[in-house]
């Protein structure tokens, strides 16, 4: 499905015909705009490195880019690629990268927005980028930066979870979910979580106090006098967790948090926040995994060239875990 872009500047023409499969839009809508297109292959200047990329994740808020439902990512800025974070090899330095890494090293990085994870080749900032531990699979490489870096951003740096506070977390199951279940374990807080009936097993080996099935039983009777909610769904589940939380918590929510609301209640509710590349913050994260100390779940990998299948299976299966796109072997 790969789609020849025919615009191409003179400049670009004259970089190396290497393959740079992206995955590219160029307007707004539903998984039919995604295309794999052939791009220049980006070049590393001063203390970035080029990275060819063995593998890349896919995070809900790649399909909400391409449906235009992430406000960071206007019409204005079309077209553009997609995808967050990455794992691969070292394949070129800039001119002041030449202290950090060596090209052959492996590497993994959640990368900004002006730039898309999701391509055989990619431009990674020195401040995104971490070596990736022997010990972490490429498929466990790609699946961590991002996610993590949501999960470790709204627990410690938004909601100043401590040892020994009471959280709940919602969508254990999921990307997000149940990276933040194992930070918020690791960190010695009691926690809770929401799951569907088929991940409660699943959520229970995480080290939960309590699974709780969100569709069939209420939280409301088994989550309660809480110093932080994290809430991944908004809406109803939302408005409800404000009940379960003791005055002064912390409502932390990956969407809009109702901030009257918690204003009445006293509740801390942080405004709304996007997870920000921090390379020292996904060291640390790497280092517990490679400990075996938290674990990544990857639920399914697909081959480049079924991106869209990739994305349908991401947007509608409620995957557990992530759900890996791979480029070439690492």
């Amino acid at each position: 499905m790969t789609d020849q872009t025919p615009d191409q500047t003179v400049a670009d023409q004259h970089q190396p015909l290497i393959p740079n499969r992206t995955v590219w839009i160029d307007h707004f809508g539903d998984l039919d705009v995604i295309a794999l297109s052939e791009r220049p292959v980006p070049q590393a200047v001063d203390d970035e490195v080029l990275v060819r990329v063995a593998a890349a994740s896919i995070n809900p808020v790649d399909w909400k880019t391409a449906a235009g439902e992430y406000p960071p990512k206007g019409a204005d800025q079309l077209p553009f690629a997609l995808g967050r974070d990455l794992t691969g090899r070292i394949e070129a330095l800039g001119t002041r990268a030449h202290n950090m890494l060596s090209v052959g090293d492996r590497v993994m990085a959640f990368i900004g927005q002006d730039r898309g994870a999701q391509a055989d080749y990619v431009v990674v900032k020195a401040v995104e980028l971490v070596a990736t531990p022997e010990q972490i699979d490429g498929a466990t490489a790609a699946a961590l930066p991002l996610a993590a870096m949501t999960a470790w951003q709204g627990l410690f740096d938004h909601g100043r979870l401590e040892a020994g506070q009471r959280v709940l977390i919602h969508g254990a199951a999921g990307g997000v979910g149940h990276l933040a279940v194992q930070f918020a374990v690791w960190k010695g807080a009691t926690v809770f979580a929401t799951a569907g009936e088929r991940d409660l097993d699943y959520v229970r080996s995480l080290g939960v106090e309590r699974a709780i099935d969100y569709k069939n039983d209420r939280f409301e009777d088994h989550a309660t006098d809480l110093d932080l909610v994290y809430d991944t769904q908004g809406g109803e589940t939302q408005a409800r967790s404000f009940t379960v939380l003791k005055k002064g918590g912390t409502m932390v929510s990956t969407l809009d948090p109702d901030e009257a609301k918690g204003r009445e209640l006293g509740i801390r509710t942080p405004p709304r926040w996007h997870a920000e590349p921090n390379g020292a913050q996904l060291a640390e994260v790497a280092e517990l995994v490679a400990a075996g100390t938290v674990k990544v779940t990857v639920d399914r990998t697909f081959a480049f060239d079924q991106v869209r299948e990739a994305y349908a299976y991401t947007r509608d299966e409620h995957p557990r875990g992530k759900v890996v796109l791979t480029m070439q072997s690492d």
